[in-house]
């Protein structure tokens, strides 16, 4: 995507990504093996051309590595409240070090998604032990979507975003 196009994502859809949603990742390894990855917490460019999200290196190896090798990412965005989701793709994502509040970001991404999900009846306490990471081990993968589409259930599923 040239620069001077807009982005993929409006303002409220870079909200909605930053928020206490769900966040998995896919990749693929070249023998066609799919690997999934939770991720921990997502930061959007202010000209919201790129997203980083963040993730567990030593959990999410296998992503990483399908990242390393072919620069392909999907990532689906969903809040359990709602069954709100979106989807989005990249062919550019890249392996990256963190900003300096991203170990910041990520705790506060998953206590809000653990009180999200604890407010449905489901255990912060387990939730929050399986998202929360030694920031020593927290990566991200910054990549620009180059499409996207609506998934939550309904006539809209599978509507593509402009592109």
């Amino acid at each position: 995507m040239a620069r001077s196009e807009l982005p993929l994502l409006d303002d409220e859809l870079a909200d909605f990504v930053r928020g206490a949603v769900s966040i998995t990742l896919a990749g693929c390894h070249e023998s066609g093996v799919p690997h999934l990855a939770r991720g921990t917490g997502c930061r959007v460019a202010a000209d919201r051309h790129q997203l980083t999200v963040l993730l567990a290196a030593s959990a999410g190896a296998d992503v990483l590595a399908d990242v390393r090798s072919s620069g392909r990412v999907a990532v689906v965005f969903s809040l359990p409240q709602t069954h709100r989701t979106l989807q989005l793709k990249g062919d550019d994502a890249r392996v990256v070090s963190l900003d300096p509040g991203d170990p910041t970001l990520a705790a506060s991404y998953v206590d809000a998604f653990a009180n999200g999900l604890q407010a449905l009846g489901y255990s912060g306490a387990v939730i929050r032990s399986l998202l929360q990471a030694d920031p020593a081990d927290l990566v991200g993968i910054r990549f620009t979507p180059a499409s996207g589409s609506l998934q939550t259930p309904g006539p809209q599923a599978g509507q593509a975003l402009r592109s």
